[in-house]
């Protein structure tokens, strides 16, 4: 199974900005967890990683994804998934399952942080808790396969 994980904007400051919110780990920290929990629930899951605080850059990356190969990607657009109809287009476009994650619970936080206009082109989604909310879409995607 080959799974891409997008982390959109600011994500690459994870470990410097609201730590209450986000934790203290740094987003390196937070990709060697994803591998070393998706390694140690099946050792044939590879799992790739984009990151990019440019809308463009995360539109390219999942229109590649089909051709690629992939058979699902983990999602979290940052603040791109409160207003970026471009990149629900874009998954919309795919045939492989998209599930959105936040490490915030963002249905508790900012009444804009509440609207996720990618929610409705997701499969599934899971949020609040922070490096799990990734662990439990590489186990949805694991077991929808």
């Amino acid at each position: 199974m080959k799974i891409m994980v997008i982390n959109g904007p600011n994500l690459n400051r994870l470990g410097k900005r609201k730590k209450e919110h986000y934790g203290t780990f740094t987003l390196e920290d937070l990709q060697a967890m994803i591998i070393d929990y998706a390694h140690n629930l099946d050792a044939s899951i590879a799992v790739d990683f984009m990151q990019s605080n440019h809308e463009g850059e995360i539109i390219d990356c999942i229109h590649q994804l089909e051709e690629a190969e992939y058979d699902g990607c983990i999602i979290n657009a940052g603040a791109y998934t409160h207003y970026s109809y471009a990149i629900r287009d874009a998954i919309e476009s795919m045939a492989i399952p998209f599930v959105e994650v936040h490490l915030s619970d963002v249905e508790n936080r900012e009444a804009f942080r509440r609207v996720s206009v990618i929610e409705p082109v997701c499969t599934t989604r899971f949020l609040g808790e922070r490096e799990a909310s990734y662990f439990k879409a590489i186990q949805w995607l694991h077991e929808a396969k």
